[in-house]
């Protein structure tokens, strides 16, 4: 009889929550920093066994208006950053992010159940994105156009919006999130983010 080759086990619920613990950590996220009430928690689960990862204080309607507000002064003064030092800004997420590919989608394989060659692939979304957006950030272009008057000509300028709100789903808990704040950073807008309540230790990553 040929020998059979033993299936691979899972790894249990411990042992998923010291390795989230351990990519956080590396990506600068103490969970001790975000206690919660028993009564008001957002209970960060992994779908690999239904156990519970972590208990983290939700975001209350005042917090997320706070948020909103700081934003909205920080806005003031982004938007007057030429765009090539916003570019460098979103350069440096971008290098952070490469730096803890692996942590990022170890997060994000324990948190939405992908698989590791998919939550890679999500994370490299986030870094070509950043890639994207920092050349974007010398071409921020107006036009030029013929106008009908002797001497004169029409020009086009693009101004920043403001404050950009992010609501992302936990099945693409990084990407979506990335797509629209590099984008955001180098036009001067500034972004308040709601990621999905299924993936909130991922969204600590990104944002420690």
């Amino acid at each position: 009889m040929p020998a059979t080759t033993p299936a691979p086990q899972l790894p249990g619920t411990a042992a998923l929550r010291a390795r989230a613990a351990a990519a956080l950590g590396r990506c600068g996220v103490d969970l001790d920093a975000y206690p919660a009430p028993a009564d008001e928690a957002v209970l960060a689960r992994t779908p690999l066994t239904g156990g519970l990862m972590a208990r983290l204080a939700a975001t209350t309607p005042e917090q997320a208006d706070a948020a909103i507000a700081e934003a909205h002064r920080t806005f003031q003064d982004w938007r007057t950053v030429p765009a090539p030092r916003r570019g460098a800004l979103v350069k440096r997420l971008g290098e952070l992010l490469a730096a803890h590919r692996e942590d990022l989608a170890d997060l994000v394989t324990i948190e939405a159940g992908k698989i590791r060659s998919e939550a890679l692939g999500e994370v490299q979304e986030m870094i070509d994105i950043c890639d994207f957006a920092v050349g974007l950030s010398r071409q921020l272009y107006g036009r030029t156009i013929a106008g009908e008057r002797p001497g004169h000509r029409l020009s086009e300028s693009w101004h920043p919006l403001g404050v950009v709100g992010v609501v992302s789903a936990f099945n693409f808990p990084v990407a979506v999130w990335s797509w629209n704040t590099a984008v955001a950073l180098v036009c001067g807008d500034t972004v308040v983010w709601k990621p999905s309540e299924l993936t909130p230790l991922t969204a600590l990553a990104c944002d420690g």
